[in-house]
This record gives structure tokens, C-alpha cells and sequence, in this order.
């Protein structure tokens, strides 16, 4: 193992991968020694601020399926010896992992093979640079009236992702946009009652945060967008380019939302883009790179336009009770906004702002922002009475 590992793990030549999968592949013992340090190498992930959708999301951007299916074992191995306390979305990128191990009826590697992937894999473990810890400051959740715990309300989010699956499946601009509009009600009234709850109860709720991938190609415009949708949640957003994510500070629920607002407005701009695309061709214009760059460009700008302007009215006062509720909510916003700033501060102290380039095809642009005001997003509807 010793001899395998010196050979593979601290060269980058292909013959010093040979050497050790060869190593490895000629002793059928040190199969569980393999597996062994692989746990090691991923709870070295841990303590160097990673979680597990960061490590499995760099494994499928570096190296192969065969590779995320040996991470995502190792995860789960390593997670089953884990005594740490760990958090509810930490948990639940654990149980995302449970589906991606091999098919029923899948062939495993022969020795060599196995070996390979082991040490490919090790190699990439082993040289993952340090991440800002998420988990430094778990958010407590907002106490019941009682005194316990406020149940999280799952209904809501279930209803919320429901209409956005829909509105990214039907082929009708106007059932997208009504579906869509009432799904970003129920986000900022799910955000707002979770607020005006902790403050209430005194709860010590602080801000968190989480990494959303931000995937070639056109990354820079589909981390432009992402911004757009976390500035209109009252979140941050901080590109990591090298590594092909944002980290997104907010509060919880406000997190919740940017991660389903982003993965929907992703997909209808794909859809959008693609139809658009059909629509040139046959024009007689071939699909070009340079197209889809500014179409994906323009969304963006467009999207984080419209986001801004619906976000400078997302709370009005009105006579009675709402006016009631929104002198109580206006001072709990701006506290969080103070918080959410602060803590991204913190985090991430020496930033620098990026700036798009590629973006030169008129019609792509023209396009794109067609569709972004087709997509109907408003970040916060204002908060009227009941």
C-alpha cells in the first residue's frame, strides 16, 4: 500500500499510475486498506471545509461516472462511522447520494481497473485546496411558542418545487408565468413568517450559507444570474470560478429559495435557448457558440434588471394590519440584511469583481432578453393584507 501510494499519489505521470494500480491490483489484501484510506481522504475533505455535494460536484467536473460512483460510496462509508454533529442540509446531501451507486446488473472494474480509479480519485482528494467552513455558525431554528422547536414547513417547499416543475415542463408562456408567480408567493411569505417567527421568539437565528454549482460552459453568465436571483432574496453571492461554484449567504429560508429560483430560471432559460436556436436555423443561420453566449448573457442582465426593480418595493405598508405587520418586519429585514452583509464580509474578505466577455451576437442578445421577460420572476411580492 505504502509503496503503491509513494509511486501514484505524488506524481502526476500516467507510468507512476501504472506502477501503483499495479501495485495494488496484484494484492487482493489490501482491498480493505484501499477502501480505508479512501474514508481518510474524504474526512481530510471534511476538515478543510468541503461537504459532500462539493466533493462528489468537483469528481464529476474532473474525472469520470466511475469515479462519482467511488466517491459517493466512500461518503456514505465514511458518514456511517461519523460521530460530528452534522447539519439538516448536510444530511440531506447524504441522502442524495444514496442514488448514485452502480446499477443493478453493472459490471465492476477488473483489479487494475478499480485500482486506477482508486488512485485517480486519491489524487484529486489529496490536492482539494481548503474551502471557507459553511458550518461555523449553524443557524438555530426559530422556537414554538411552547418553547421547543418550530416544525420546518416541508408542505410549503413541496408546493413551491411542484409549481416550478411544472412551470419549467408546460409549453404554455402564460401557464408558465402564473405558475411561476405563485410560486415566488409562497417562497416570500414562507421567508417572511420564518423571520417575523424568530424574531419573536428571540430565537438566535444567524445567517448560513451554502455552494450552488455554477457549471460550464458560459459559466460566467450563469454565475451573473445566480447573483441576480441571491441579491433579490436578500442573500449574497460569491463566485468560486476555479472551482465551479457560488457560495450564497442568507438565511435559511431565504437560501431555500435562491436554490430553487436559480435551478428553475437555469432551465427555462436552456428550453428558451434552444427553441430560439431552432428558430434561427431555420432562418438559415447555423447554430454558433457566440449565439448561445449572449442569449445565456442577456437572461442574466436582463433577469437581475427586473429582480432589482420588483426588490426596491417587496414590502409595502397599508392601512391596518398590514401596516401593523410591515412596521414590524421592515426593522427585522434590516437587521438581516446587516447580518447577512457582516457574515459574507467575514467569510470572504478579499473579493474582486469579474467582468463578461464573448458577447457580441446581436440576436442571441435580443433573444435572451426576450425570454428573461417572458420568465415573469418577482423576487418578493409586496405584503398586502390577508
Amino acid at each position: 500500500m505504502e509503496r503503491a501510494f509513494a509511486a501514484a499519489l505524488y506524481a502526476d505521470s500516467d507510468a507512476a499510475l501504472d506502477t501503483g494500480a499495479s501495485l495494488l491490483a496484484a494484492d487482493p489484501a489490501a482491498d480493505a486498506e484501499l477502501a480505508r484510506r479512501g474514508e481518510e481522504f474524504v474526512a481530510a475533505a471534511w476538515r478543510r471545509g468541503w461537504q459532500p455535494a462539493d466533493v462528489v460536484r468537483i469528481v464529476r467536473r474532473e474525472l469520470d461516472d466511475v469515479h462519482v460512483r467511488l466517491v459517493s460510496e466512500l461518503v456514505l462509508a465514511e458518514a456511517a462511522r461519523d460521530r460530528a454533529s452534522r447539519t439538516p442540509r448536510w444530511t440531506a446531501q447524504l441522502d442524495e447520494l444514496k442514488g448514485l451507486g452502480a446499477e443493478p446488473g453493472t459490471s465492476r472494474p477488473d483489479r487494475f481497473q478499480y485500482a486506477t480509479a482508486a488512485l485517480e480519485l486519491y489524487r484529486l482528494l489529496l490536492r482539494l485546496p481548503s474551502l471557507e467552513p459553511l458550518d461555523a455558525h449553524v443557524p438555530s431554528a426559530p422556537r414554538a411558542p411552547g418553547g421547543g422547536a418550530a416544525p420546518r414547513d416541508t408542505r410549503m417547499l413541496t408546493r413551491i418545487r411542484a409549481l416550478l416543475a411544472k412551470a419549467e415542463a408546460t409549453g404554455f408562456p402564460e401557464e408558465a408565468e402564473a405558475l411561476s408567480a405563485k410560486a415566488q408567493e409562497l417562497m416570500a411569505r414562507h421567508s417572511i413568517d420564518e423571520a417575523l417567527l424568530a424574531a419573536r421568539t428571540h430565537a438566535k437565528d444567524a445567517p448560513g450559507a451554502c455552494r450552488i454549482g455554477v457549471d460550464a460552459p458560459y459559466e460566467t453568465a450563469k454565475a451573473v444570474l445566480l447573483d441576480a436571483v441571491a441579491g433579490a432574496n436578500r442573500c449574497r453571492a460569491v463566485w468560486n470560478e476555479a472551482l465551479g461554484f457560488s457560495t450564497v449567504v442568507g438565511f435559511e429560508p431565504d437560501l431555500e429559495a435562491v436554490e430553487l429560483l436559480y435551478t428553475s430560471l437555469l432551465v427555462q432559460a436552456t428550453a428558451a435557448m434552444t427553441k430560439a436556436e431552432a428558430a434561427q436555423r431555420a432562418g438559415g443561420r447555423k447554430r454558433t457558440k457566440s449565439f448561445r453566449q449572449s442569449f445565456l448573457a442577456a437572461y442574466a442582465h436582463r433577469i437581475g434588471d427586473r429582480l432589482a426593480d420588483a426588490a426596491e418595493g417587496q414590502v409595502t405598508a397599508t392601512e391596518g394590519e398590514a401596516a401593523a405587520a410591515a412596521g414590524e418586519l421592515l426593522p427585522v429585514l434590516a437587521a438581516r440584511d446587516v447580518a447577512v452583509t457582516d457574515e459574507t464580509e467575514r467569510m470572504f474578505p478579499d473579493t474582486v469583481t469579474t467582468r463578461m466577455r464573448g458577447v457580441n451576437d446581436l440576436a442571441g442578445w435580443q433573444e435572451g432578453a426576450a425570454a428573461a421577460d417572458r420568465a415573469q420572476v418577482r423576487a418578493r411580492p409586496p405584503l398586502r393584507r390577508p
